[in-house]
């Protein structure tokens, strides 16, 4: 019997998830006037050229880690030094520079990308870890980290729009990867990694219960997954939120929780 949960399996799924999110995504942007392009966004000085952008940059850098490790090491080493000596963020710099494009040369630019990061990931040998300006992942977790990406920074664009785009189940990948990086969060901000496990047990958009960690954790957080997904990704403010923390571990993670990498994020302002 074929075991249908196998590492290649699993990565197919996730892309095609990947795939639908994107195209919620490009369905906000792709009839667009190019003036709406400068459009400001939650994200403070980001367009959504900005936010199209980024994602396109780095859709490119994904790609560069699937298909050659070495060449992404020395091209991130090069590039990022550089920048960071001269006190530029690598990121910012990215999407500004995208944003002066032409909108659809940018739109072109992100699609493009897009098929490009599936047959890369999809290529790429399961079990393998791609470099990454974090800790190295496999295609899978690549995959993941696109995905909440995706969906993240459409949401600054469907906020930008004032368009309020419908949750579905592949908010799941979110969570989980909200609830992994939980110790991450902490060491962010300067504090050691608890030791006590947090326990999800969240709404999914169906209404069904999604929990993720141990069913005996004293420390749990509940509420609906969107909300989990809006507060990890710092899209929403804690206070806006209907999440309930219990124990001191989840009280704690609640106001710093960051599932990107980078820097402490300084998310958004309550009742924004």
């Amino acid at each position: 019997m074929t075991n249908p949960n196998t590492p290649k399996d699993v990565l197919r799924g996730l892309l095609a998830d990947l795939r639908a999110e994107s195209a919620v995504l490009d369905e906000l942007v792709g009839d667009l006037p190019a003036e709406e392009w400068t459009r400001p966004t939650p994200a403070e000085g980001w367009t959504i050229a900005h936010q199209i952008a980024h994602l396109a940059w780095t859709d490119d850098w994904t790609v560069r880690s699937a298909r050659d490790a070495d060449a992404f090491t020395a091209a991130a080493g090069s590039s990022f030094g550089e920048l960071l000596a001269a006190g530029r963020d690598p990121v910012d710099e990215g999407a500004a520079e995208g944003a002066t494009e032409e909108p659809r040369a940018l739109l072109a630019r992100w699609r493009t990308g897009r098929d490009e990061v599936q047959a890369a990931l999809a290529a790429a040998p399961a079990d393998v870890r791609l470099p990454w300006f974090g800790p190295p992942m496999k295609p899978a977790s690549m995959a993941t980290a696109r995905l909440m990406e995706t969906w993240a920074h459409g949401q600054d664009v469907a906020d930008a729009l004032g368009t309020t785009r419908e949750p579905t189940a592949r908010l799941r990948h979110i969570a989980h990867l909200g609830l992994r990086t939980l110790g991450f969060a902490f060491t962010l901000h300067g504090r050691p990694a608890p030791q006590d496990p947090v326990r999800l047990e969240l709404t999914a958009p169906d209404g069904t219960l999604w929990t993720f960690g141990p069913a005996d954790a004293a420390d749990r957080v509940s509420g609906p997954a969107l909300d989990f997904c809006l507060l990890v990704t710092q899209r929403r403010h804690r206070d806006d939120l209907a999440l309930t923390a219990t124990g001191p571990t989840a009280t704690a993670w609640l106001p710093i929780a960051q599932i990107f990498a980078g820097t402490p994020g300084k998310g958004r302002e309550a009742g924004a």
